[in-house]
């Protein structure tokens, strides 16, 4: 039935009503706990992007949720459910704070090429182990990869509180990374003269490199033989099989890149923001990746819109808790409607507009045949 609706109305349409629905139950939620959900929307719209200030917020997030979603929608596209979003941009992080605090840097653009590889290897090692397992012992991808979440998180605890930790400090994290490993921030790309524009927020440089991950995503699966394989081995194991692609192969190589986007991500937070690493800079962004890569159906465009509005939810959702009673945990509720709306109750909406594009496309009685 899927064949009669349009692809704008798949990519488009589908998530628009999903969206809307989830707006109409947050706002019942709002107006039950005693404030306006009209006021609650524009003091988030004004927060997220009534200035430079909020958009810096706003992208800085929306960068993380890129490289984690584009993690996902890869594995997804081989039929592969990485959960291990969270641990594979912790151990990410550990590759960055060693490329930054180990290697002489002479300039930032070199420490970027640097800590951006270090960090894929690392997410992507990350990820290898549960792959491997999947591939070789059949141990399932959802449970080793959301288990290897708890080891990275217990790991980074251990560096940060021994090796990593700076000297006669209390706090477990990392010392401050060389003045070269500073990547320019949006504050020093787009300010000129008097006119200081996003000032104190952290958007940076990553941003573009996220950018970038969405192209080569969208390269990778849609222009290249490996895509065309990884494809084919989602849509039904057995006939990949069949036609002579190696499945360990598959499972290896997705995993191997799912992992390095979702390391990748530490270039903005670790050596963007935090210039230091700390514990939990991760912040959930691995598991609001899941979320991203489902409303964005998979696609690295959709993953970059999904990313957008997830961002202007965080960014919104710190405004709301500032200004308003309504508590910070109230944009997890409105997140949380969102991923169900666009992900569990799909077919709830997928259903009936499928219906409306096939009656639509039903001739007129007296006119069949």
């Amino acid at each position: 039935m899927d064949s009669a609706m349009p692809k704008w109305a798949d990519v488009f349409l589908i998530p628009m009503i999903s969206l809307l629905l989830a707006a109409v139950f947050s706002a019942i939620v709002i107006y039950a706990i005693g404030e306006s959900p009209i006021e609650a929307l524009k003091l988030m719209v004004v927060g997220a992007v009534g200035s430079t200030y909020g958009w810096g917020y706003t992208l800085y997030y929306a960068t993380n949720f890129m490289f984690t979603g584009l993690a996902v929608a890869v594995a997804f596209h081989a039929r592969l459910f990485n959960i291990g979003g969270e641990g594979q941009a912790m151990l990410g992080g550990l590759g960055v704070a060693l490329a930054c605090l180990y290697i002489p840097w002479s300039h930032w653009a070199f420490a970027l090429i640097g800590s951006a590889t270090a960090g894929a290897v690392f997410g992507a090692a990350w990820a290898a182990i549960p792959a491997f397992l999947q591939a070789k012992r059949g141990s399932h991808i959802v449970i080793t990869t959301i288990m290897f979440n708890f080891i990275a998180a217990a790991l980074l605890n251990f560096l940060l509180i021994g090796a990593l930790k700076l000297k006669g400090a209390m706090e477990p994290a990392t010392g401050k990374f060389p003045e070269p490993t500073h990547l320019p921030s949006f504050q020093d790309m787009f300010s000129y003269g008097d006119t200081v524009l996003f000032r104190g927020a952290p958007a940076n440089i990553s941003f573009f490199v996220a950018l970038l991950a969405c192209v080569f995503v969208w390269a990778l699966i849609w222009r290249t033989r490996l895509g065309y394989e990884l494809r084919a081995y989602g849509h039904s194991p057995t006939a990949a099989k069949y036609a002579g692609i190696n499945p360990t192969k598959i499972i290896m190589v997705t995993m191997l890149i799912s992992g390095a986007l979702a390391g990748m991500m530490a270039v903005n937070n670790v050596q963007g923001e935090a210039e230091r690493l700390v514990l939990n800079a991760v912040e959930g962004a691995g598991f609001i990746g899941i979320a991203v890569a489902l409303m964005g159906r998979s696609h690295p465009f959709g993953v970059l819109l999904a990313a957008l509005l997830f961002g202007f939810l965080y960014q919104g959702g710190a405004e709301l808790a500032l200004w308003t009673k309504i508590p910070r945990e109230m944009i997890v509720v409105i997140q949380a409607l969102v991923i169900q709306f666009t992900g569990a109750l799909d077919d709830m909406v997928r259903t009936p507009v499928t219906k409306i594009f096939v009656a639509l496309r039903r001739p007129p009685s007296g006119q069949e045949g």
